[in-house]
């Protein structure tokens, strides 16, 4: 086994390998950005050393050379299925903790893969590489396009007709550009009712391959997993040996070393399988098998990498409970799924379920990188109960500063499609409509801000407070709080820690004055309002104040104004304002200063986390104003246009 190991990687994975190589007695390296210098994987690490970015091949090896390590561990995502890094490694006498460079080649370029298992007697899906000439002719409709040389979701577009292709091809053959460098297209049928299903593989370097079963991992969106589980609900004894054998096969055409996962796309009426890729790393859903097979995937990767034979054999894996995990994104459900961004102001990690995080109090989430915070994994004896646990810790968890996904999260694992397992790939976007994704601000928690921009800070005379107070009486101050869903009005009469009313002006209050207090004791803040008590987190940033219950997160911020359309942020839609609706780089700019344009034309591509969303044009008329040029980043609402009706 090794002494020192470097990770080749950041955030939450470089956290979990780490502590693996903790309990192993290994001793661990960190690379990191200038940016990520108090990240949580740098202060874990035994030894760290700044680097210019984590593609950096040269800088990654000179690191590991200085810190005397003898291998590397790319995690996923960056350098982790880069043949030509993991043969940099043999040439400077580091082991590469990955399959070989033959393995990664063979599978990184979905065309051959398809070719390669298909001669291995593995099912493939029908489709083959983008045509060059008569896109038209090309007629397997409904069709869905993706990046030769990539995964992960990124550029890949569904197409129903032959008119669709020459669009979705040109962005998808610009994000696969930009996401993987290479900008080859594949395309394949599109499975209607199609599930994602993968199989988690092993191999040594002494002939043998197992497979440790399945995993569902058909919710999603933009073709990215949100939700995965082990085993599969829909998946037989039969058919997981039946798919298990495939896999095997599969890894055995490449001579595969190491973790890996073979994806198929499973159709859903009949069950019948097909091979999709082969991802040659450790996945981000790894910890669902790891907690129904029993066993530690990256140290078994180590074992491997070492020479050393895999420690059990096909015939002695058991697989035994159900694990769901869902991801935490900084991202807007209720947008799009749009990235976010922020400093995480407050956070709390549930108890009694695993967390693979890398968050901290102060952690700066910016538009650089996978919008991915941490995973939550629940395991229990039951699907069920696993479901209803993962829920629960959902529910404990509190991300303040940074608007994350935690309530769709918890939206959607109680949806009854999900409880039966009548999953498929598609189920998302249909039930999305029928989620309440912008159910607005709650009365108990616009009360319990409005009580804290209300309590007088201690030591300040109560002269000088401007809380309405006038001689024999007390009279109603009003607050007005914005946030993302408007603007809100809340009187309040009294002192909050010993005794006030409130009066709420929002559609659901009907203006009588309700006895209220509020007690902040840190992080931590409790109200009671008309006899009921709820407990909440607490962050506050200047003028805001950031307020987290049962996995939702309100900002709100009080403002000194008059009509609410004169708020920060308001101007957009009908006015003919553009706004940019995440942090990002513009990519692109498809209009100039006095074109007429049409509603809906697009204007503006943006892009954050190798994800693009096209700006258009709220209203027909002319351009006006383009404040904006191609590789300038924006924050969340920055003018990217006017356009005049």
């Amino acid at each position: 086994m090794f002494s020192t190991v470097l990770i080749a990687n950041r955030g939450e994975i470089a956290v979990r390998i780490i502590r693996t190589l903790r309990a192993l007695g290994v001793a661990s390296v960190a690379v990191h950005t200038e940016a990520d210098a108090g990240a949580l994987h740098v202060r874990e690490a035994d030894q760290a050393l700044q680097v210019p970015k984590y593609l950096d091949m040269q800088a990654i090896v000179a690191a590991a050379h200085a810190t005397h390590a003898q291998a590397i561990h790319p995690g996923y995502g960056f350098l982790a299925e880069n043949a030509q890094f993991a043969r940099l490694c043999a040439q400077e006498g580091l082991v590469f903790i990955g399959p070989p460079a033959e393995a990664i080649e063979a599978m990184g370029d979905k065309i051959r893969a398809k070719a390669t298992v298909a001669a291995a007697g593995v099912p493939v899906v029908p489709g083959g590489a983008e045509p060059a000439d008569d896109l038209a002719a090309w007629n397997v409709f409904p069709a869905l396009i993706k990046p030769s040389a990539g995964g992960g979701g990124k550029g890949m577009v569904l197409v129903r007709s032959a008119a669709e292709l020459p669009e979705a091809l040109e962005s998808a053959r610009r994000t696969a550009t930009n996401a993987f460098g290479d900008g080859t297209l594949l395309i394949e049928r599109f499975i209607e009712n199609p599930r994602h299903i993968e199989i988690q593989v092993l191999a040594d370097t002494r002939g043998n391959v197992v497979h440790l079963g399945e995993r569902e991992c058909s919710l999603q969106r933009r073709h990215q997993k949100i939700i995965e589980e082990a085993p599969s609900p829909f998946v037989s004894p039969g058919m997981r040996a039946g798919m298990g054998a495939a896999a095997v096969e599969a890894a055995r055409s490449v001579g595969y070393t190491g973790a890996g996962t073979v994806e198929f796309i499973v159709d859903g009426t009949t069950g019948d399988y097909h091979f999709m890729e082969m991802n040659t790393r450790l996945q981000v859903e790894h910890p669902v098998t790891e907690l129904v097979a029993g066993v530690d995937l990256v140290a078994l990767q180590l074992r491997v990498a070492a020479g050393q034979a895999l420690p059990f054999t096909q015939d002695e894996v058991r697989l035994s409970g159900h694990a769901v995990e869902a991801r935490v994104y900084a991202e807007d459900p209720a947008r799009g799924f749009l990235p976010t961004g922020g400093r995480v102001l407050a956070l709390a990690e549930p108890l009694g379920v695993r967390v693979d995080s890398s968050l901290t109090a102060g952690t700066v989430v910016g538009s650089d990188f996978d919008p991915m915070l941490s995973k939550v994994v629940a395991r229990a004896a039951t699907r069920e109960e696993a479901l209803r646990a993962l829920d629960r810790a959902l529910g404990r968890t509190s991300v303040l500063g940074v608007t994350t996904n935690i309530p769709f999260l918890r939206a959607l694992v109680t949806r009854p499609e999900v409880l039966a397992g009548a999953l498929d790939t598609g189920l998302v976007e249909r039930v999305l409509p029928e989620l309440e994704l912008t159910a607005g601000v709650p009365d108990d928690v616009l009360a319990a801000a409005a009580l804290v921009f209300h309590t007088v800070p201690a030591g300040r005379d109560p002269w000088d407070v401007a809380d309405g107070w006038r001689m024999g009486e007390r009279a109603w101050t009003t607050w007005r709080l914005e946030s993302r869903d408007g603007v809100h009005e809340v009187a309040v009469r009294g002192l909050p820690e010993i005794s006030a009313e409130i009066r709420l002006a929002e559609p659901g209050g009907d203006g009588r004055a309700v006895p209220a207090n509020v007690a902040v004791r840190g992080e931590r803040l409790r109200l009671t309002l008309g006899g009921a008590t709820r407990s909440y987190t607490l962050a506050r940033d200047g003028d805001t104040l950031w307020l987290g219950r049962d996995g939702g997160a309100w900002a709100l911020t009080r403002h000194l104004i008059g009509d609410p359309g004169d708020r920060p942020g308001a101007a957009g839609g009908g006015d003919g304002v553009v706004r940019s609706p995440m942090p990002g780089t513009v990519l692109l700019v498809k209009a100039a200063v006095g074109d007429r344009v049409e509603k809906d034309q697009p204007l503006v591509v943006v892009e954050a986390m190798k994800m693009e969303h096209t700006v258009t044009a709220p209203v027909e008329g002319v351009v006006r104003e383009l404040p904006v040029r191609a590789g300038q980043s924006v924050d969340m609402d920055a003018v990217l246009a006017v356009v005049e009706a």
